[in-house]
Parts: structure tokens; sequence; C-alpha cells
């Protein structure tokens, strides 16, 4: 491995642990020359090559960086940890290599993206469904907006509320209503 500090080929490994739920191996190195550290990930190559194919017709091989890239400039100055983000790029790339074996329009990664992005933050996924959609006037923008608005938001561990065993001190539970027959037509008590 090429140090990044001083280009010498030399090193040593002084720590390595599994990161990403074991998907990868993140190494911790010194220069043998400079005595510098610095950390490296390794990763599977996925077998057979993911081809993308771009709106136009032409195809490249699929780039964890462009995905990268779009959702880090799509997240830039916002409020969203970088584990948020690193967990987006993990969920497409690892989505995209378990649904399509050989070849994959770009347009279903950039709805991959989107969507998750719209879970983790309104301007993110508008400022990538701009770029994305790459909208012609304001006025598409703003329905974008406007649609977005309109959607409820999963808050976050709103699911527990619906959960508890426990009456709340001021609520006051309904009791069950026993069936009857002229209720539901058709069905015997």
């Amino acid at each position: 491995m090429l140090c990044p500090f001083c280009n010498a080929n030399k090193d040593k490994v002084i720590d390595s642990r599994s990161a990403e739920q074991g998907a990868v191996i993140r190494r911790r190195r010194e220069c043998l020359v400079c005595s510098r550290r610095f950390t490296t990930y390794e990763r599977i190559e996925k077998s057979g090559r993911l081809m993308v194919i771009k709106k136009d017709g032409t195809r490249d091989p699929f780039s964890r960086e462009k995905i990268a890239s779009g959702v880090h400039a799509a997240c830039g100055k916002r409020p969203i940890p970088e584990e948020a983000v690193s967990a987006i790029i993990d969920q497409v790339e690892e989505d995209l290599h378990r649904t399509y074996d050989r070849e994959v329009e770009s347009t279903v990664i950039g709805e991959a993206v989107m969507h998750r992005l719209k879970k983790v933050d309104n301007v993110a996924f508008i400022r990538f469904a701009s770029e994305y959609y790459q909208f012609k006037r304001i006025e598409d923008i703003v329905k974008m907006i406007e649609e977005t608005a309109k959607q409820p938001r999963d808050v976050k561990n709103q699911q527990r509320l619906f959960l508890s065993d426990e009456p709340e001190a001021d609520s006051v539970r309904p009791t069950p209503r026993r069936r009857r027959a002229a209720d539901h037509p058709g069905t015997s008590p």
C-alpha cells in the first residue's frame, strides 16, 4: 500500500477491524519510512461487473464513488450525520448488487437514492431531485417542494407510542364491544 504522505511502499498493519456489519475490513497502517499512520478499507469486489445504462443509452461500469458524490452534494451543509450518509450509499449499492446481475438503468439508481434521502432530509431530497430531474423551470421545483411538504413525515420512535401496554393517566380505554350478527350481515354469531 502506498503511503499517502510520502508515497513509500513500506508499511505495516497495526490494527484490523470489521466495519459496516462485516462487509468491510478497516486497517490502520503505519508507514515504515515516514512513521505516519493512515487507514485503508477492504471491500469484497462484486463478481461480475455491474454496468449502468445511462439515459443516452451508453453504458458505464457501476461506480460507488458517483453515488457518494451525488449524495454528499445533496447533503452538503445539512445537519445529517456522516453515518446516515454512508448508510444511504451502502444500502443503495447493496440493493443494486442484490437485485441486478449485469445491468441497471441509471434512473433506477437515482430513484433509489431519492427514496432514501427523502426519509432522512427533505432539503437534501429536493437538492438531489433538482439535479436528477434537471428542472428547466422554477415552477417544477416549487411543485416538487409542495408535494414533498404534503407527505407526512415518519417521526423517529413514533411506533412505540402505539405498542405501549401501559394506559396513560388521563386516557380512557374503550371497552370491547360484543360482535353482533346485525353488525356483519351474512355471518353467524
